[in-house]
Formats: structure tokens, sequence, C-alpha cells
């Protein structure tokens, strides 16, 4: 009788009791939200962090860590730049108001 060892997958994977990785639609979100809306860039800011936490809690698939990270990273990026542009957006707005109310009480009226 022989016996055989037990296949071991790179990076330790057993197959059926683990969750297949999201990493491919995480960095697909993140890249879409710089392009399309910026949801994109929170859905996968979040589905990162849930998927990177299961994976170091070994319930899924740690193969797709790297696009996982990926993702995450442009979302948070595409957030980020969203939220500076928004506030660039409110200070120049201030700004000008600022100006033309300048511009209107040192006129004098006609």
């Amino acid at each position: 009788m022989t016996q055989f060892p037990p296949q071991v997958n790179p990076g330790g994977y057993q197959g059926g009791h683990m969750k297949p990785h999201r990493g491919v639609l995480i960095l697909v979100f993140g890249i879409l939200s710089f392009f399309i809306c910026v949801l994109f860039g929170i859905a996968s800011w979040v589905m990162g962090n849930s998927d990177l936490s299961e994976m170091d809690a070994g319930l899924m698939d740690p193969s797709g860590r790297g696009l996982t990270q990926a993702g995450k990273i442009l979302g948070m990026v595409s957030c980020l730049l969203t939220v500076l542009g928004l506030v660039l957006g409110i200070v120049l707005f201030a700004l000008g108001m600022i100006g033309v109310a300048a511009g209107a009480a040192g006129s004098g009226g006609p």
C-alpha cells in the first residue's frame, strides 16, 4: 500500500473551505472611481478592507491580496482627490463671492 503526501497549493490555500477573493472586482471599482463616480471608490475601499480582514483571518483565498490592496488604494486616492476638489471649489467660490461683494461696495453704485 502506497501513501501519498497531501498536496499543498502555493500560499497554503487548500481550496474548498475558503471564500474566493474579489481582487479583480475591487481593482476594477478602484479604476472606475476615477472615471465614472466616486461611489465606486468608496465601494472598493470598504470591500478591500473587508476582504483583507478575511484574508488575514484565513477565511478568504489570499492569492488575490495584491489586487485587493491595489483596488483599495485606488479607491482611497479617488476619495481623497474628490474631497480635496470639493474643498478647493468651496474656497474658490467663497473667495469669488468676497471679491464680488468688495467690488460692489467699492464702486459706490451709479
